[in-house]
């Protein structure tokens, strides 16, 4: 098995997730009920119509507790399942897959929660031009992974980090005193790309000719969305953000925008029905 991400240490997540969970002890619940050499066969399936992301990983946990099991994954990661598909099969140590099986599947659930609610709402602007994001709106120290839940999903990542890009926002401007002088100021720091947020439409002008490189139109209805996206002429990329729900994001597609950020992809996507069940050989 080999699933690599950019600053993403595999077994080191495995190792800190299994440790929380383990604690001193281990488990020894499974210790003192199942025989040490008792073998288990063990089937995930989805319970529900899902996006499949976190498989790799499911597997590195089973694989860290008992280094011969027998895995069989059945799909990857950016599938769509059906109701009642399979996902993985396994077979191996019994007391290594009731240990490991926690973190696996908390990891599964999650990321796949992420990746099908992604998935829905690609689903509902296809054909529309515009392009999902998602947002910093992450689990501190889950990041890397739950963007890659974004990215199985259909969506797109927009800044990893802080340092990616500027992003003027309403208290930086307060402090800089007015819009067109935090964008001079980013723009004086040698910052590329700088993401400047727009409430109102005054604000355009100023945000362009001081040097912003992309526009985050906030909170704005569609209407206004549309007026916004027309008087920016293409000079540079559009974002509408805020508020956003499934039921409204094909109307702000087809304003024109070029993207629409979500932060409830990562911060608020219920985990998947996933299930996994063991029996004795």
């Amino acid at each position: 098995m080999t699933f690599t991400l950019p600053d993403f240490d595999l077994d080191t997540f495995v190792r800190s997730t299994l440790a929380e969970d383990m604690g001193k002890g281990g488990d020894i619940t499974s210790a003192a009920t199942i025989p040490s050499d008792a073998m288990f066969e063990g089937v995930m399936a989805s319970r529900e119509a899902i996006t499949v992301a976190g498989l790799p990983l499911a597997e590195a946990f089973f694989r860290a507790l008992d280094p011969s099991v027998e895995i069989q994954v059945l799909v990857e990661d950016s599938a769509r399942i059906v109701r009642g598909g399979e996902l993985m099969r396994m077979r191996g140590k019994a007391r290594a897959m009731l240990t490991a099986e926690r973190s696996a599947l908390n990891t599964v659930q999650h990321l796949t929660g992420i990746a099908t609610l992604t998935s829905s709402y690609v689903d509902a602007i296809m054909g529309t031009g515009a392009t999902l994001l998602d947002t910093r709106k992450t689990i501190p120290g889950l990041r890397v992974l739950e963007k890659y839940a974004v990215r199985m999903g259909g969506g797109t990542n927009h800044r990893m980090r802080l340092d990616d890009a500027a992003m003027i926002k309403d208290n930086h401007v307060a402090v800089a005193g007015d819009i067109a002088e935090a964008v001079r100021r980013a723009a004086a720091a040698g910052i590329e790309r700088i993401i400047v947020e727009v409430d109102r439409v005054d604000q355009i002008e100023p945000a362009l000719a001081a040097g912003a490189t992309h526009l985050l139109l906030d909170n704005m209805d569609p209407p206004t969305l549309r007026g916004a996206v027309t008087l920016i002429g293409g000079r540079v990329p559009t974002e509408a953000s805020g508020g956003v729900r499934l039921d409204t994001i094909k109307a702000i597609a087809q304003t024109g925008v070029t993207y629409i950020s979500v932060g409830r992809l990562t911060q608020s996507a219920p985990a998947a029905d996933i299930g996994l069940d063991f029996r004795s050989i």
